[in-house]
């Protein structure tokens, strides 16, 4: 399944740049994620928690982040198996200053199986927009939030 879209934060390209790396705040955004640890150069475990249709369970898995070209561009790589299936998945994300801001753009694809596939291809597509409405939000609360 393919994805892609764009979404604007309201920062400049460099803060943007270390926004969507930052991983505690990518903990705190991406939807049921339990935890993101490092393990390595740009390499982190992560756990969470999946929900789509009636299908519910936790994976645990790898993401990598490849070809850095800061503060322009990354490819993220996610590795994750739990007990419902797998899901793999990369994406390329281009960061682009606009003014006073820096748009988002994201074009990747995900693969699922074992019972994840089984809730029919609408339903993820219906699911992975959901999740990365949530994420795209979440991220721009914290561009919105003062640094404490």
């Amino acid at each position: 399944m393919k994805v892609q879209g764009e979404f604007t934060l309201p920062l400049g390209q460099q803060a943007a740049w270390d926004l969507v790396l930052n991983t505690e705040v990518l903990a705190r955004v991406i939807p049921g994620c339990q935890s993101l640890q490092p393990v390595g150069s740009d390499e982190y475990e992560m756990k969470m928690k999946l929900a789509i249709s009636s299908i519910q369970g936790l994976f645990a898995g790898k993401v990598k982040i490849e070809d850095r070209n800061p503060p322009y561009s990354y490819r993220l790589v996610i590795d994750g198996q739990g007990k419902i299936g797998f899901l793999r998945g990369s994406g390329l994300l281009v960061l682009a200053s606009e003014s006073a801001a820096t748009r988002v753009s994201y074009n990747g694809e995900v693969q699922v199986g074992g019972m994840i596939a089984g809730v029919g291809e609408r339903m993820l597509d219906m699911a992975t927009k959901m999740m990365l409405k949530r994420f795209f939000e979440g991220l721009l609360r914290e561009a919105e939030e003062p640094p404490t």
